[in-house]
């Protein structure tokens, strides 16, 4: 069910475990409102791809995913042909004008592999599905100009059979890490948010939401403790799933508490360059006393 008001968006992101914020609920209700494309920038590992896993349980929709990568074409995206059934269909056919017309139903909507997006534009789902494009900055530009067709009018044209158009528009999130510029036609196409990194008192609630077993002052100590790591110079700072995946470690091991010895062991869950790991432990018991103290 689609929510009605800002609060309802709010609301039933925080049953989720998603802390979000209002800016980020506004952004969503209107998406769903206006039918538009909501286009979610923002570092590594803040929480842009679970937001629109998170609303398609809110409206009970299917996630159809597309991970974008550097040369994705329509192949992978969009449509193929089923060459091989294709062929089998008209080898089983004589050579008569059965044959012939054989040829010509081969380009028919029964010899398509249908690929993400064009399994959200045509659909018959009671309630239209969530469309993730994720990571738009991995692809190309020729990808880019594909999708001005799809975001502009929820629709997509296959030469051999015509345009099909979506019965009702599908609610599409699309990612960015920023690793480059998305051009300005794509953008304009959508609304625009802006996840940053949280400051230490919602970390401290998305660790205890999400990580719940990270008990007593282990949660608050560990979000304290990352954000002292990206006021570092690091080649990657760790992003809030690292955050998670960090919590998760410790209270696996029993900790209620963070300690250097703990912290050296486990800081793999949280930076990934060897550069970074050799840069930060000299500082680590630093750290682990400031993060104690927050």
């Amino acid at each position: 069910m689609t929510p009605a008001t800002i609060e309802d968006v709010e609301q039933r992101l925080r049953e989720r475990k998603y802390i979000g914020d209002r800016a980020l609920a506004t952004s969503i209700f209107l998406a769903l409102k206006l039918e538009k494309p909501l286009f979610i920038e923002g570092e590594a590992g803040v929480g842009k791809t679970e937001a629109a896993k998170v609303m398609a349980d809110v409206l009970g929709a299917r996630l159809i995913r597309l991970q974008c990568y550097e040369g994705i074409d329509l192949a992978h995206a969009v449509y193929e042909w089923n060459y091989p059934r294709q062929l089998l269909h008209i080898r089983l056919l004589d050579a008569g004008d059965d044959r012939r017309v054989a040829e010509r139903e081969i380009y028919s909507p029964e010899f398509l592999l249908r690929r993400p997006l064009l399994d959200a534009i045509d659909n018959d789902d009671l309630t239209p599905p969530v469309l993730l494009i994720d990571e738009i900055d991995r692809s190309d530009e020729e990808f880019e100009a594909f999708l001005l067709e799809l975001l502009s009018d929820f629709q997509v044209s296959i030469p051999e059979i015509g345009t099909i158009k979506a019965k009702r528009a599908p609610f599409v999130v699309i990612t960015s890490n920023r690793t480059r510029e998305v051009h300005d036609a794509l953008k304009r196409r959508c609304l625009y948010h802006w996840i940053d990194y949280p400051d230490l008192e919602k970390e401290v609630e998305i660790v205890r939401a999400r990580a719940p077993e990270a008990a007593g002052e282990l949660a608050r100590e560990v979000a304290a403790l990352v954000q002292g790591l990206r006021g570092m110079d690091l080649y990657k700072v760790p992003g809030v799933s690292e955050t998670l995946d960090w919590a998760r470690s410790l209270a696996a091991l029993g900790a209620t508490r963070i300690d250097p010895t703990l912290v050296n062991a486990t800081i793999g869950a949280a930076l990934k360059y060897q550069e970074d790991l050799e840069r930060v432990r000299e500082q680590v018991p630093a750290l682990v006393e400031k993060a104690r103290g927050a």
